[in-house]
């Protein structure tokens, strides 16, 4: 296949679909070229197949004669040479990979300029000074991009010609300076090189164009694609292309346009230009530009021309177009288009915007699948609290949020700070795409320089930071800024509201910002397409954080954690007491002091999730936990003596202390050691959902055993809990004089107060979750623990691993995601689609969810609804992102409503056939399962009895009962919605490990 595709080669396909081979720019390029007849300057496409050529194995064999060829191509479409003496063609070299990432890869300009051919442009430009900037740019360009040259030299240089001019614009710089700072440029290339700057524009492009395949891995673009989890195994493609000229004179110009408002969302003109210039002064943010309406005074006819374009592009790409043109004495060229970047603002109101738009008219699925995570976040970002607070600047206010942080003026100070635990605000004149690494660092970005698509501001939106750009009055030096008669140096305290462009000296109070009303549309759709087929729930152990949840639109609690419930202040003492007890009479006495403190948090958690699903794990950490440190107490022994509490202690300590608690005496194994444990938190449970069903409530409960790794340990707590709950219904109607109805079969029965009661256990451990058809003989439902099963599967305790070995793993390539942030497929996702089919297999109605963090995250999200998962459970603010991740994976299946305006229906049916297909089963939009995974999972299947088999065929029936009714909160939807939601849980204890 070849390499090299010029932008007007007949494709088999539309080129805007062939990102994977042209980059995101190329196709793009190419679409606009082929196929809309847009007037784009010509030019050819260097594939990511070459890129990834060079990177393994230096330049392609065949490279350079496709190269020729296509260029020879491109000089006789412009009747121009490139390095022609007389009437040179110039072309920009620039990057172009499938997934744009703006500014973080190299780009060349006037490439083919030498010390003759400038003078054949100044000849034909009638224009010597034209044809000397645009060398005196290039030379540097080549230098700082090409060479490795520090581009502050001759950046130093031509500051100091400016001041010398007189001038603080590029533009009135005199052409006799421009002249020596050529001449003194090339001087700094032969210094640092040993050779003269090249003249032969061969070399010239080949060395463009390896510094292109070289920035790809370069450490700016390394940091980048890590934050957007791009994989660094793509490459990048390079477009060369004629250059046009918007510094010609002042009848030419450039700039960048939106056919919408990426900070809001309207519609409207939107962008910067400037009058001589070229692009890069745009989007570096070294001139302040003007706003793209002042075109139309300035450039009346090409205003006109670029609006038509603008409205072509959206009805051909169904959505806001981010676009680069240039001016060149009165003539419009378009460089580039691309789907643009926006706020979450911005994205929620076009997504809804569209599906109202006849030229659009997006589908509600189409429009669902354009919010991103990052957007949900950047429109739930604080705010300001409060107002009169002095504001000592105002810039542009470029991506939403406030953010206070102490001010720090590198890169490297920013990054080095927020390793301290320190909130920083990164303060530059401008960024530059070197400064990645400490806006990534900061909480918010302050700029003097600037406007709204500059750097600062485009990475700033794209990553859902605060920013203030263009905040022209202040004053900024290498470790302060002036404000005014305001100094504030690096460390102080500084406010930027990135909503207003406000800056404040000093700490300003935030508050949690009012979501749009297109969030609530948004999720609603979202809900609509994944109603019956996955569920979100919320990880909360108490009543606030509950209620909380359930505004947020979770449809119950996937992991309640009895254990958080011991540690306030006025508990601890008791679990102490429980833990010291030197007879059954002492430690039924604190036990009995539990039961009645744990029930009323239950009672307020089950009031918050009234009528939804509560699932309440049973105590899961070692009881060394509630102790003081083993080490704090041996230090007082050897320095100050112990008191008699202390000493029992410390006696304490020493005896539950273990080597790794983590694999120690915990979960269910704590149980079996104390049984009175599980049984006083089963029975102020029941007394909870009883004291909500007298008071009118409908209390869902559902118990898990944590840690359980066979079927005779999860019978055995079964027996417990059943005990427990018959226990507590005896006391009930003993107490009112009533007489409890026997019960019939292994599973409880309604009681007599009519509640129901499932028994499951959580699948941490690989041996459970190979051993999860026998397990299911005695569960009600499985709940994924990720956390643990990721460590243990791993042999990671992920205390140590992600402070000190995870970023190497990383950088190295040896994992291409963090496993406790994204869920392993290959390992832990292996598991889980095992242990769902093995399960399924013995109990075709076996409900299975996960409550680990992974149940928060969009891409394991998508992972879990293709293994058959029921449901996924996360932390009260993560819900908003599960329910859109749920949709999208809905969607990406090929499932839910498909048209703009209909609802879900046949839900049940579609997800018994989801469970029945196996998670093994490719789906369109879904990543095939790993091949080991299908062979394991086949392997189970061809092992099933007549029975499962009957039984699985039952589900692909729909016979899977049916769902719960869904919150009605603040963001919630009105429809009926299966009941589930994605999660990441706090830490139990630092000493133990994340086990959640």
């Amino acid at each position: 296949m070849p390499y090299v595709f010029d932008f007007d080669h007949s494709h088999r396909r539309p080129p805007m679909e062939m990102k994977d081979l042209l980059g995101g720019k190329g196709a793009n390029l190419a679409e606009m070229t082929s196929v809309l007849g847009l007037p784009v300057p010509p030019g050819f496409t260097i594939s990511t197949d070459a890129c990834r050529s060079y990177m393994e194995g230096g330049w392609p064999e065949g490279l350079s004669g496709e190269i020729a060829r296509a260029r020879g191509r491109l000089e006789r479409a412009m009747g121009k040479e490139i390095g022609d003496p007389v009437d040179p063609l110039l072309v920009s070299v620039r990057s172009g990979a499938k997934f744009s990432m703006p500014g973080m890869m190299d780009t060349v300009l006037n490439l083919g300029l030498n010390d003759q051919s400038v003078e054949g442009l100044a000849k034909q430009t009638d224009d010597e000074r034209f044809a000397y900037d645009s060398y005196r740019r290039f030379v540097a360009m080549y230098g700082r991009i090409v060479l490795g040259i520090p581009g502050e030299e001759f950046d130093s240089l031509f500051g100091a010609a400016k001041e010398l001019a007189g001038t603080p614009s590029d533009a009135r710089v005199p052409t006799e300076l421009l002249r020596y700072l050529v001449e003194s440029y090339q001087q700094i290339v032969e210094r640092h090189t040993g050779v003269p700057f090249p003249q032969d524009p061969g070399d010239q492009l080949q060395g463009a164009i390896e510094a292109v395949f070289r920035s790809w891995n370069g450490p700016r673009a390394v940091a980048y694609r890590e934050r957007e989890h791009i994989p660094h195994t793509l490459g990048t493609a390079v477009n060369v292309q004629a250059m046009v000229f918007g510094n010609r004179d002042d009848r030419s110009g450039t700039g960048v346009g939106f056919t919408r408002d990426p900070a809001t969302g309207a519609r409207g003109v939107y962008g910067d230009f400037l009058v001589n210039a070229q692009g890069e002064d745009v989007v570096a943010g070294i001139r302040n530009t003007e706003p793209l309406p002042a075109l139309k005074r300035a450039f009346p006819s090409v205003y006109r021309e670029l609006m038509d374009v603008f409205d072509r592009l959206e009805r051909h790409y169904r959505d806001m177009c981010d676009t680069e043109f240039t001016i060149e004495q009165g003539k419009l060229w378009m460089l580039q288009t691309r789907v643009g970047k926006r706020t979450g603002r911005a994205a929620l109101k076009m997504a809804v915007d569209m599906t109202r738009e006849p030229k659009i008219h997006l589908s509600r699925a189409e429009a669902v699948c354009r919010i991103t995570e990052d957007h949900l976040s950047s429109v739930l970002h604080p705010q300001f609290s409060a107002t009169g607070h002095q504001v000592i600047a105002k810039g542009l206010a470029a991506s939403p949020g406030a953010a206070v942080g102490r001010a720090y003026f590198t890169a490297d100070s920013a990054e080095e700070a927020a390793r301290r635990g320190e909130h920083v605000v990164l303060v530059r004149n401008e960024t530059s795409p070197e400064d990645v690494h400490g806006m990534l660092a900061a909480e918010g970005v302050l700029t003097a320089r600037g406007g709204l698509v500059s750097h600062a501001a485009v990475v700033a939106r794209g990553w859902g930071k605060p920013a203030v750009v263009g905040a022209e009055s202040l004053r900024i030096g290498p470790h302060s800024f002036n404000a005014g008669d305001v100094t504030v140096r690096e460390g102080d305290w500084i406010s930027i509201d990135g909503s207003s462009g406000e800056v404040v000296a000093g700490k300003v109070e935030l508050t949690v910002a009012a979501p749009p009303p297109e969030l609530d549309v948004v999720l609603g759709w979202a809900d609509e397409i994944r109603a019956e087929e996955l569920g979100v729930r919320a990880n909360a152990d108490n009543g606030e954080d509950a209620a909380n949840a359930r505004r947020l639109g979770a449809e119950g609690i996937g992991l309640c954690r009895t254990e958080h419930m011991f540690l306030g202040e006025e508990r601890l003492p008791v679990v102490r007491r429980m833990i010291l007890a030197e007879g059954e009479d002492e430690e039924r006495e604190a036990l009995e002091q539990l039961r009645e403190v744990q029930r009323e948090d239950f009672v307020s958690i089950l009031e918050a999730m009234d009528g939804l699903p509560v699932t309440v794990r049973l105590l899961d950490p070692p009881l060394h936990e509630f102790l003081p440190s083993l080490e704090e107490l041996a230090i007082k022994k050897a320095t100050t003596g112990h008191s008699d509490e202390e000493r029992k202690l410390y006696e304490a300590a020493k005896s539950w202390q273990e080597v790794n608690p983590m694999l120690g005496t915990r979960g269910v194994r704590l149980g079996v050691i104390k049984p009175g444990l599980y049984a006083m938190q089963v029975r102020a449970l029941m007394e909870a959902a009883r004291q909500r069903v007298a008071a009118g409530g409908h209390p869902v409960v559902e118990i898990m055993i944590p840690l359980t790794v066979s079927r005779e340990e999860l019978a055995l707590a079964r027996s417990w809990v059943e005990e427990a709950i018959a226990g507590a219904a005896v006391a009930e109607e003993a107490s009112n004089g009533r007489r409890r109805p026997s019960r019939r079969g292994g599973a409880p029965s309604p009681d007599s107060s009519g509640i129901e009661v499932k028994i499951g256990t959580m699948i941490e451990t690989p041996r459970a979750a190979l051993r999860a058809g026998e397990i299911a003989e005695v569960a009600d439902f499985f709940s994924f623990g990720t956390n643990d099963l990721t460590q243990m599967t791993f042999g990671f305790s992920r205390d140590d691993v992600e402070g000190r070995l995870m970023s190497a793993y990383l950088d190295k390539g040896l994992l291409q995601r963090n496993p406790f942030e994204t869920v392993d497929r290959d390992g832990v996702g292996e598991l889980v689609q095992v242990a769902t089919d093995r399960g399924r297999a013995t109990k075709p109605e076996l409900k299975v969810g996960v409550c680990g963090e992974h149940g928060g995250d969009p891409a394991s999200i998508l992972f879990f609804y293709g293994a058959g998962l029921d449901y996924v459970s996360c932390s009260p603010y993560r819900v908003p992102v599960a329910r859109l991740a749920a949709a999208q994976a809905v969607v990406a299946a090929g499932r839910g409503p498909t048209r703009s305006q209909g609802s879900s229906r046949g839900g049940a049916t579609k997800a018994a056939a989801r469970r029945a297909a196996g998670p093994g089963t490719a789906r369109r939009g879904v990543k095939k399962a790993a091949p080991r995974a299908a062979k394991a999972i086949g392997a189970v299947r061809s092992q099933r009895s007549p029975r499962a088999q009957k039984a699985s065929k039952a589900r692909s029936q729909g016979m899977l009962g049916a769902s719960k009714p869904r919150s009605q909160g603040v963001l919630g939807a009105s429809k009926p919605v299966k009941a589930v939601r994605r999660g990441s849980g706090a830490h139990n204890g630092k000493r133990a490990g994340r086990r959640h």
